[in-house]
């Protein structure tokens, strides 16, 4: 019982003041991240870790908020862009592109340009899906979850066809974006990333009340007065924006955004989406920045961090599934 006690305190100051405490611990993160193991010149090397810091900072945002966003327009904890292949999407844009331009046509295109091209591409193709998935029989889960599956299947399947058919240098440039690496991020498209990021942090904001309506349902919502239609599709394109920006910077990651809103679920008092937005957002770049400072330069890359992550994320899938399923059964 008194090793319990030790952790009763802090468990409970986390669930009275969740905001407060992550907040808190993610400012103690980020002092570690950039001053642990720091030897020579001071300005280089504040640089080089402030650019990847804002990089796992800025993926961490991303991938919490479209998965939060996602889970609120299906209505369920298990769902996440990843999970419905929204992220082999874009790799499989990637991959048509370097099999029709070829990686000398792909590295003479802008990055800004190339990245832009690559966005516009996935929010059409996006909201084409979504609107498929998304239809009259949305109310069907079982279907929605094996069609999204599916589609991810499929989409990996054409990618992996698309890399058997080009040349095997040009395979390299596909095989850097179809695994995540937290350790090798795309600082190139930072800049841009965290403007759509920015804007998108806007919009949340200003429709986080309607947001805490679409979490009722439907026919709720449109009782209520929400153009569902509308407010569907806008949250649509954002998850799309923010799917893009976290896989063009450190890859496909299935169960991240899974794992964070777990923890989020678990600690917040309030299911209002202007705080649960905010806690998932410094839940995952609280991870990700103490997670890579840990393997980095405490561990000395004795291990990855995208292993990990993807291992707890699993384990935390299976959990809430087993746990939903026990649910189900005292009922």
């Amino acid at each position: 019982m008194p090793a319990l006690q030790i952790f009763a305190r802090p468990v409970s100051l986390i669930k009275k003041r969740p905001l407060t405490v992550m907040a808190i611990l993610l400012v103690i993160a980020i002092l570690l991240f950039m001053s642990v193991n720091v030897t020579g010149n001071w300005s280089f090397i504040l640089s080089l870790r402030g650019k990847k810091l804002l990089a796992l900072m800025t993926v961490g945002f991303a991938i919490g908020t479209s998965t939060l966003l996602f889970q609120t327009l299906t209505h369920n904890p298990i769902l996440t862009p990843a999970l419905l292949g929204f992220d082999s999407l874009y790799v499989l844009i990637k991959s048509l592109m370097v099999f029709f331009l070829g990686a000398v046509g792909m590295a003479s295109i802008p990055t800004l340009g190339k990245f832009g091209f690559e966005v516009i591409i996935m929010l059409g193709l996006s909201l084409v899906m979504f609107r498929t998935l998304f239809g009259r029989h949305s109310q069907d889960l079982t279907r929605l979850i094996l069609v999204g599956v599916v589609f991810g299947l499929l989409f990996r399947s054409l990618s992996f066809l698309v890399a058997r058919m080009i040349d095997p240098e040009e395979f390299v440039t596909i095989q850097s974006v179809s695994y995540a690496g937290f350790n090798t991020i795309n600082i190139q498209v930072l800049s841009v990333g965290m403007v759509l990021c920015a804007i998108c942090a806007l919009l949340m904001y200003r429709m986080r009340h309607k947001l805490d309506i679409l979490l009722l349902g439907r026919l709720p919502a449109i009782n209520l007065g929400i153009n569902y239609t509308r407010l569907t599709l806008g949250v649509l394109a954002m998850i799309a924006l923010l799917v893009a920006v976290s896989t063009a910077m450190v890859g496909p990651v299935t169960f991240f955004g899974l794992l964070v809103c777990a923890l989020t679920n678990a600690i917040s008092p309030s299911m209002h989406h202007g705080k649960r937005l905010l806690l998932v957002s410094l839940i995952a770049m609280l991870c990700l920045v103490a997670g890579q400072m840990i393997f980095e330069h405490l561990l000395k890359m004795a291990g990855v961090l995208e292993v990990v992550i993807e291992l707890v994320g699993g384990l935390a899938f299976l959990w809430i599934i087993f746990h939903q399923y026990q649910k189900q059964a005292t009922r």
